[in-house]
């Protein structure tokens, strides 16, 4: 007689390679329809289940996990975990996962996209383009910001940051200021070629400012209307952290005003809900959450839940856990 195979779930839809993986070792249950399950239905499909692919939006906390007592292991795809409750997981004895390193570069090229774009007034310019505006030519007609030569603000100086970093110093001849909970090590900052700031040195002198630091209570609204006040009229804020690190009503208010310059945001409190004053300046770029939106790098995320959920749930070892001390020999 056959030994039932332990079950998974697996949230959203996804590369068929991974259920067929997962399917090797786990009855699976997917979601080839991509249906957004409200909290009572997640909660429904999780009874009985000892993993959970999960795609960074399902909040694991201590109420769920109470009525899931079968669950072992939830293994996100993305490197943000904000959708975790660590401490709650931990005392349950669930691990939880991510998917770090693998997005890396893929993300730092978007950063300078968004950069790019905002600087250079892409959204803006095209929407003019195409309400049949442009009749003629002037000196003026959407003179944006330099990128190269001028002096970009990293707040976050993680692999992302220092990705960043490396492509603004050695590909655009920019100054690189940055600012992080602990400074880089000598070695560290010479292969970025960036100088550590404090938070309002760096706002004052930055030209440009991205944000890649994650999400946390102690980061919520890390730029506020403070913060956009004390930046250069002339400033950019890019956001390609997570939704929460920006006061967006702050932030839209100040777009208005002209505190800043322009911003580029490709995450938002709330999403995909985005705060409304946003979509009524033009001086912003928007894109619905794509850094790391190409097919081999979220193959590649998705690729690395798949082997923390195989290796915790069959060997009792995971690639990437956050919670190790839920680890144990099994």
């Amino acid at each position: 007689m056959n030994t039932p195979k332990p079950r998974i779930l697996v949230t959203r839809a996804i590369f068929q390679s991974v259920i067929d993986r997962l399917s090797e070792h786990f009855e699976v249950e997917p979601n080839p329809d991509d249906v957004l399950w409200d909290r009572a239905e997640l909660l429904r499909r999780m009874q009985g289940k000892v993993g959970v692919f999960a795609t960074g939006t399902e909040r694991m906390d201590a109420e769920l996990l109470a009525q899931c007592p079968d669950l072992k292991i939830c293994a996100n795809m993305t490197v943000g975990y904000n959708n975790f409750d660590l401490p709650a997981m931990s005392a349950a004895g669930v691990l939880g996962t991510n998917a770090p390193d693998v997005l890396t570069e893929t993300t730092a090229d978007f950063g300078f996209a968004l950069l790019l774009a905002t600087a250079r007034r892409v959204t803006e310019s095209e929407h003019f383009l195409r309400a049949g505006l442009w009749t003629r030519w002037s000196y003026d007609m959407f003179s944006g910001a330099e990128v190269h030569g001028s002096t970009l603000g990293i707040i976050g100086m993680g692999r992302i940051g220092q990705a960043i970093a490396r492509r603004a110093a050695f590909g655009f001849g920019m100054r690189v200021i940055y600012h992080n909970r602990s400074r880089l090590d000598a070695a560290t900052e010479a292969a970025c070629k960036a100088s550590y700031a404090g938070k309002q040195e760096l706002l004052q002198s930055a030209d440009h400012v991205m944000l890649v630091v994650p999400y946390s209570a102690a980061s919520h609204h890390t730029i506020g209307a403070a913060e956009l006040a004390s930046m250069k009229p002339t400033a950019i804020l890019i956001n390609l952290a997570r939704g929460g690190i920006v006061d967006d009503a702050a932030l839209a208010q100040a777009l208005r005003n002209r505190t800043i310059a322009a911003a580029g945001l490709d995450v938002y409190e709330g999403e995909p809900k985005v705060h409304p004053d946003l979509l009524t300046v033009p001086n912003v770029v928007l894109t619905p959450h794509i850094a790391s939106a190409t097919p081999g790098t979220r193959q590649a995320m998705a690729d690395l839940a798949v082997d923390n959920l195989i290796g915790y749930l069959t060997q009792g070892k995971a690639v990437t856990p956050l919670n190790s001390e839920v680890l144990t020999p099994r």
